[in-house]
């Protein structure tokens, strides 16, 4: 599987368990998509972008569910990311969790099953 991943507030978390859907935060839809790291940038995205944020989410994006809604496209250092050109169906979001950190500093990520 070909998986992202969206950092999403509790309160975003919330609307896409209860819709069914994630439409974006206010930066997604300023920009005009979803923004999602790939799993070696998930640990930087929370540094640079959720800094003293509590009540945080990690959800596990299929990329393979969303087909041609997904564009990689250069970013932060020119690194490629993940863009999702529409909305994030919970269908597409195989794992999920509340954010925690290894002993090392880094995200972990939620896996399925």
């Amino acid at each position: 599987m070909n998986v992202a991943y969206k950092v999403l507030t509790s309160e975003q978390m919330d609307v896409l368990l209860r819709d069914g859907v994630f439409l974006g935060a206010p930066i997604d839809l300023a920009d005009g998509y979803i923004h999602l790291s790939a799993a070696d940038q998930v640990t930087e995205t929370v540094d640079k972008h959720f800094a003293g944020q509590t009540g945080l989410h990690v959800a596990a994006v299929d990329l393979a569910a969303l087909g041609d809604a997904v564009k990689w496209e250069p970013s932060r250092g020119g690194q490629l990311f993940p863009h999702i050109y529409a909305a994030l169906p919970l269908s597409a979001v195989p794992a999920h969790g509340p954010l925690a950190r290894g002993a090392d500093g880094a995200v972990v990520l939620p896996v399925a099953g």
